[in-house]
């Protein structure tokens, strides 16, 4: 077990070997057919939107619908996976759809599946866009009806973080397993484009008003080679910049040389979660395996400052024990680009760090904090708690905590979204045939 009470994610081929066989056995068993119907979505609510958060509980297959300000009031809940048995038995009639499976579920999961990694809202506000990496795939799901309007299967086995563009219209997801990013029309599930990247894409981010598309590719991050002298054997990780209208790469950034050249030859140059400033000239970003974070001037092509932030005592200094290589996973900044919201996931706290001096605030305890997202009004930013499950609320202006809030099952992304004016959850209608998006 590890620190957390959570099962390990190294688990043993046997165990793997195992897993497969009860699989199997659960298929020759037989699964129940899942329930279809073909009426029509509800309408939208008439009465305009409300903003909320969304928070995606990974194993679960849950997302909790918070208040965006204030005390985060519990909104609704939704099921991101109403065609769950349908998936499980496609999967268990291929057996290297199995095996990718339960690979996710023995490392990315840490023993368990994902199932909601992240989302986002179409802009009238009628349903959720969820990427779920144990089925390989995105869904948007009606949030009246709680049916899959369209499905898309994403290349290889696993999808992984989403960016929405700044118009609402168009969602990029990684297919990490496929070190390809397609980029989907939100409404309708159409891909629109795709684009190769290094090895493992994860974060997404939108820039020059949705002209520009990054990607950041971060290695292998489940395998046990994790002592610095080894970091060569994680794979081929760089920021992959497209022409977000033609995906045409328009520039690479390999961070091994930057880093390198800044002195820092001893942190991985796997970039994790990151944010620009307002007026985008500037990037901070994680890094696997460090407990802080890098600022990087895009438009010098240089890192220019690296700030470490404090190590829990109680952290184990083991690096193989490390969720996915993260020690520190979750950045978010202030709207004025002031202020930074760090997630410290296994030193156990988050901390708000002032841009123009790097010093941080007070730290506030927090149990595996996974994502940080800036609140509705802009006052505070939003952390997911995955060990605790629960989000917490942190004031930008004095770092203390404002607020917690218990969700479902291991929290990961936190997002801002909109739903129908009054609503507080699906009404419970059956699921209805999806269109499936090649």
């Amino acid at each position: 077990m590890s620190r957390y009470g959570r099962t390990s994610s190294r688990i043993p081929a046997r165990s793997l070997r195992l897993a497969c066989a009860l699989a199997l056995a659960g298929l020759a068993a037989g699964l129940a057919p899942a329930a279809a119907a073909s009426a029509p979505a509800a309408p939208p609510t008439a009465g305009g939107l409300r903003e909320v958060l969304f928070v995606g509980n990974n194993w679960e297959g849950t997302a909790d619908v918070l208040a965006s300000t204030g005390d985060l009031a519990r909104v609704g809940r939704i099921n991101v996976i109403p065609d769950k048995e349908e998936r499980l038995r496609e999967i268990y009639l291929n057996p290297v759809k199995l095996g990718f499976f339960l690979g996710i579920r023995a490392s990315a999961g840490e023993g368990h599946d994902q199932f909601a990694d992240d989302m986002y809202t179409t802009p009238d506000g009628t349903a959720v866009v969820v990427s779920r990496p144990s089925f390989a795939d995105v869904v948007s799901v009606d949030l009246r009806s709680g049916r899959i309007n369209w499905r898309f299967p994403v290349a290889g086995y696993r999808s992984d973080h989403m960016a929405v563009s700044p118009d609402g219209t168009r969602v990029a997801v990684s297919a990490s397993t496929a070190n390809t990013v397609h980029v989907l029309d939100i409404a309708t599930g159409r891909q629109v484009g795709s684009f190769a990247t290094g090895d493992k894409p994860h974060e997404n981010t939108f820039t020059q008003g949705g002209g520009l598309l990054w990607n950041s590719s971060i290695g292998d991050v489940t395998s046990a080679l994790d002592a610095p002298w080894l970091d060569w054997t994680k794979g081929d990780r760089r920021l992959t910049v497209v022409d977000a209208r033609t995906f045409r790469p328009v520039r690479t950034v390999d961070m091994r040389e930057r880093l390198d050249a800044f002195g820092r030859k001893d942190l991985s140059d796997a970039v994790r979660p990151m944010v620009f400033t307002p007026d985008e000239s500037t990037l901070y970003f994680q890094v696997s395996f460090f407990n802080g974070l890098v600022e990087y001037d895009v438009a010098a092509d240089r890192i220019t400052r690296v700030k470490t932030l404090p190590e829990n005592p109680a952290t184990s200094t083991d690096r193989t024990t490390w969720v996915n290589d993260s020690r520190h996973h979750g950045l978010s900044m202030s709207p004025d680009g002031g202020k930074l919201c760090v997630a410290g996931t296994m030193d156990d706290y988050a901390t708000v760090v002032d841009r123009a001096t790097l010093a941080e605030g007070p730290l506030v305890p927090a149990d595996k904090p996974y994502w940080a997202t800036v609140d509705g009004d802009g006052k505070g930013c939003v952390i997911s708690e995955s060990g605790a499950d629960r989000v917490t609320a942190i004031d930008f202006a004095t770092g203390a905590k404002r607020v917690s809030v218990p969700v479902g099952d291991h929290p990961q992304r936190v997002r801002l979204g909109h739903v129908p004016a009054g609503w507080s959850g699906p009404a419970g209608a059956r699921r209805a045939p999806e269109p499936v998006r090649e």
